[in-house]
């Protein structure tokens, strides 16, 4: 189970929103071994793409400097569907390379009135994605 604080979770889906029509990315660090989403970390999608994300290679290689630095890793890794709903393409399988982290999709379909707004986790491992409940807290 995923569980993170409303702040990150409006926080992530004001960046989703904010990006459409292109997909929005970014990562959630925690501290080593804790499993607790806390430091927000919106990433340019260096694709500029409404159907294809890309982190920049230089920001990804400062963003993991700075964890290590920090003694952070990365808790979620969160991008956004613009048309489709939010479940990992192939190409998000193929890319899903952190085996602790949640991947959090988060459909902003529902901007241009094509469906439901979406925030769902999965946990990818060896390609096999499995879907988790997502819980939203106050406070930790």
């Amino acid at each position: 189970m995923l569980t993170l604080t409303q702040a990150l979770y409006d926080q992530i889906v004001a960046h989703a929103r904010e990006d459409h029509p292109d997909e929005a990315c970014g990562v959630v660090a925690g501290p080593v071994g804790s499993g607790r989403p806390e430091r927000f970390i919106p990433m340019l999608n260096a694709a500029r793409s409404p159907t294809f994300y890309e982190f920049d290679s230089q920001d990804l290689l400062k963003l993991y400097r700075e964890m290590d630095d920090r003694d952070e890793e990365p808790v979620i890794i969160y991008h956004s569907h613009t048309a489709t709903e939010a479940y990992p393409s192939r190409t998000d399988i193929g890319y899903a390379n952190e085996p602790g982290a949640h991947y959090v999709l988060v459909s902003t379909a529902d901007a241009d009135g094509l469906g439901e707004f979406q925030f769902r986790s999965f946990r990818i491992l060896d390609s096999e994605v499995t879907e988790e409940e997502v819980r939203v807290v106050e406070t930790y």
